[in-house]
């Protein structure tokens, strides 16, 4: 058996007293794609900074190796420098700047001195074949989807030399067309002789390109798994994140659904700069006290545009249509409107519109109902510290107080809070985009359960989701949307995943 590539050795890091990270120790294979696993806040970022020395040496205890010897990162340069390269969630990518210009910022190809702007573009092209993108290396990255600035950021890793490739959540923001593309390109870089790490709460995508999975949970390694001799089970991985099994991955519900409280008759929607082109088209549809309806459909098939332009028109333009709460027509033109009517929107970007990441937790739960708060104009700030902490405690918001900053939470709890702020708004209807992307199995099994709250409680629930498993789950009904028209509406007992994508496709009549 050959020499591990990298040793991590008794890994432990410190944030203000908090132990992130408790003696840690993982190795990794040369030429093997080897996955970390674990909750959101167990540690598994962190580790890969100290790695790769974001977090640099006497920042930590412990000791890593890489390639037999010891190595002592101060900053992300020096382990660049050995052929470490990681990615991030949040890719760093300038997108005024061509791909070209992208991929070689600062490591340019230069001739005495003076940027070579042919060979750039030529070592561009050639590294962008190599991912398979078909872009001009003169494009703006701006004018890229999600899945093609992921190349773009891995054909920048490649411009390094690199020998060991860390992707943290690489998929998270992908459709299933982009993600099965990336995850053929991290299995042909393995073929090249390049060891990944990959970081992902898809435990399906996992056992599909994983050799071994490491588990950690609570800042601890628990176990690693050979995934190639069937050992990493998807139960199995389960039980390691979470300390606990999980007999079912939705909370038992027995539904107790209702009158109707909210329709939407004929709404049709427009691009808000293409006006000619219909984004949403005639959509009609509607949700019964006490039911989660889900709405199901391909990327781009219209789904949060109809949820954003219901929300107070916040997309769209040449808004058409009809909505009733209980029976009676309601307005809403704006946000103020919406929420007056009793609707809520989660949004599916947490981080861009759904929260102040600079903001404390406190901040953050009164957002969307300051008026509640409020007397004579002026905030009790008293009452609204109360408020929030009763959130943190109700939603199990993993922080030692509410006046913890909302960017520092892991992606669960900052989904618990925004949940909580528009929880706190008191609606009828909530519409829920993408509740659990990019959370972990634990996380969304406690978001499960309070969407499963909100439906006892007498609340039309819509859930928005890409993971059909995820919408089968959940709701009672789910409607299918296919560029932009409502393709089908199905009950709970006849959903398949088949069914789904069937209805999903449809396209026009």
């Amino acid at each position: 058996m050959s020499e591990p590539i990298l040793r991590m050795v008794n890994i432990s890091k410190d944030f203000s007293g908090v132990r992130a990270l408790d003696d840690v120790s993982v190795d990794v294979a040369p030429g093997e794609v080897h996955a970390i696993c674990g909750e959101n806040g167990a540690g598994k970022s962190t580790l890969m900074k100290v790695l790769s020395g974001v977090y640099p040496t006497g920042s930590y205890e412990g000791e890593i190796e890489f390639e037999g010897r010891p190595v002592d990162f101060k900053s992300i340069n020096d382990s660049e420098a050995e052929g470490i390269v990681i990615i991030h969630q949040e890719l760093a990518l300038s997108p005024y700047l061509s791909i070209a210009e992208n991929i070689f910022l600062g490591n340019e190809v230069q001739s005495r001195g003076v940027i070579d702007w042919h060979g750039t573009n030529r070592e561009a092209q050639l590294l962008l074949a190599r991912v398979g993108l078909d872009e001009s290396p003169a494009t703006k990255v701006f004018e890229l989807g999600v899945g093609k600035q992921q190349l773009v950021e891995i054909a920048k890793a490649l411009s390094k030399r690199v020998k060991l490739l860390i992707l943290d959540e690489p998929t998270a923001a992908l459709n299933d067309e982009d993600s099965d593309h990336l995850l053929d390109l991290i299995d042909q870089l393995r073929g090249q002789g390049i060891t990944c790490i990959i970081i992902s709460h898809k435990l399906r995508e996992v056992r599909r390109i994983a050799d071994t999975v490491t588990i950690i949970r609570d800042g601890k390694t628990i176990e690693t798994l050979d995934a190639r001799s069937g050992d990493a089970t998807e139960a199995r991985i389960i039980r390691a994140m979470v300390g606990r099994d999980l007999n079912s991955m939705f909370p038992p519900r027995e539904p107790a659904i209702g009158p109707e409280i909210f329709r939407v008759e004929h709404w049709t929607v427009h691009h808000p700069v293409d006006t000619t082109r219909v984004v949403v088209d005639d959509a009609s549809f509607h949700v019964n006290a006490g039911e989660i309806v889900g709405f199901a459909g391909l990327m781009g098939a219209g789904r949060t545009e109809l949820a954003m332009s219901i929300f107070g028109r916040t997309y769209g333009s040449n808004v058409s249509g009809k909505a009733f709460k209980n029976g009676e027509e309601i307005q809403l033109r704006t946000v103020d409107e919406a929420i007056g009517h009793g609707l809520a929107y989660a949004t599916e970007d947490r981080k861009r519109y759904g929260l102040n990441l600079i903001g404390d937790i406190t901040v953050n739960i009164s957002a969307a109902a300051l008026g509640r708060l409020a007397k004579f104009g002026v905030i009790d700030r008293f009452r609204e510290y109360k408020v929030a902490d009763s959130y943190r405690y109700k939603m199990n918001i993993k922080a030692p107080s509410v006046s913890v900053i909302t960017g520092k939470l892991s992606g669960g709890n900052q989904q618990k809070v925004v949940l909580g702020k528009w929880i706190f708004s008191g609606p009828d209807i909530l519409i829920l985009d993408e509740p659990t992307r990019g959370i972990d199995v634990g996380a969304k099994y406690e978001i499960y359960g309070i969407i499963n709250e909100l439906a006892a409680q007498g609340k039309a629930v819509i859930v928005i989701s890409s993971e059909l498993p995820e919408v089968i789950g959940l709701a009672d009904r789910i409607y299918t949307i296919s560029e932009g028209r409502i393709s089908g509406e199905v009950a709970r007992a006849d959903a398949t995943q088949e069914n789904l994508m069937h209805y999903m496709t449809a396209g026009r009549n």
